[in-house]
């Protein structure tokens, strides 16, 4: 099973990746532990990605990017990477249920996950009011008063898109103004169904058989105080999925690989695509770009190292 290249990760990164392998006629291999799509997969609707006027929803755009790739052979399976280890020139990966595949050049694209608080509760209360995907969760929430914890696009973004189940949606943020884009904040400041918890950090989730409670503490003045909420989304930051490299690569302080413009990482013939790499912007269309990048220059890679392998 030895591939020219292989892919982990199947979101917008892996898939552009996986398009441009199979269109070049190399023999190639996408590896995802989910669905193809990745984390696009849960987004409500994309509005800033180039060439959809009227925007269009994350799942269909996962879909397509699916589709494409497929329809010019990249074979995909279901898998989690458990290892990757070095023979020689040969990068051998290893799998959940011990399947082993070989390439001669790699493309880690595996994304990243969302944050936890890690406070009290949170744990507890996963699936029974605590969510991380307003997408996959929010139309359980109809009527109710929900928490989004968090200030940047995602937090904002997924508040907007909770106010068509909620009665009310309460944004606290640790500071007294938002990092998201303008637009976007425009939009919520707009919303009557959204209000505002400056300078506010979460304590503790409480609640019984599900979340009836947010404890919260003013960064400000200490105080605390409990806001009535059935359910709390959490959008603080994402942590890479670099666990299964083991060392193999150098990683930056925050765990994301840390690659040159080429998409090179420390270690000849393995390539970093997406939000899984170190970088200042993680969007769709900066993971497509990387993701066409990684396949150039591991092509190059090929050609130089291992015509002969």
């Amino acid at each position: 099973m030895l591939f020219d290249i292989i892919i982990v990760g199947g979101g917008p990164a892996g898939l552009t990746a996986g398009l441009y392998t199979s269109r070049a006629r190399l023999k190639s291999l996408l590896i995802e532990k989910a669905l193809p799509g990745g984390q696009v997969m849960t987004v409500e609707w994309v509005e800033n990605y180039p060439g959809f006027e009227e925007g269009i929803s994350g799942i269909e755009l996962g879909h397509r990017m699916e589709r494409q790739a497929r329809r010019f052979g990249l074979e995909i399976i279901q898998g989690t990477v458990t290892e990757v280890s070095l023979h020689n020139k040969i990068k051998k990966i290893l799998l959940e249920d011990a399947q082993v595949y070989e390439a001669k050049a790699l493309i880690i694209a595996t994304g990243a996950n969302p944050k936890p608080l890690g406070i009290e509760g949170e744990e507890r209360y996963r699936g029974r009011g605590v969510s991380y995907c307003a997408t996959c969760d929010g139309a359980f929430f109809k009527g109710k008063n929900i928490a989004v914890i968090g200030g940047g696009n995602s937090a904002v973004q997924e508040a907007i898109f909770l106010t068509r189940f909620a009665e009310a949606v309460y944004i606290v943020h640790r500071r007294d103004e938002l990092r998201a884009t303008r637009i976007i904040q425009e939009e919520a400041f707009a919303n009557p169904k959204i209000k505002f918890i400056w300078n506010s950090v979460p304590e503790k989730i409480d609640g019984g058989e599900t979340v009836n409670a947010l404890f919260l503490r003013n960064v400000m003045t200490g105080e605390t105080s409990r806001l009535p909420v059935e359910g709390v989304f959490i959008y603080i930051g994402y942590i890479p999925n670099t666990g299964f490299l083991k060392g193999l690569v150098k990683l930056d302080e925050g765990n994301y690989i840390i690659t040159d413009e080429e998409m090179s990482t420390s270690v000849p013939g393995i390539f970093a695509a997406g939000d899984v790499r170190a970088k200042s912007l993680r969007q769709i269309a900066t993971a497509i770009g990387d993701g066409a990048t990684a396949t150039y220059s591991a092509e190059k890679y090929l050609e130089e190292n291992l015509r002969d392998v």
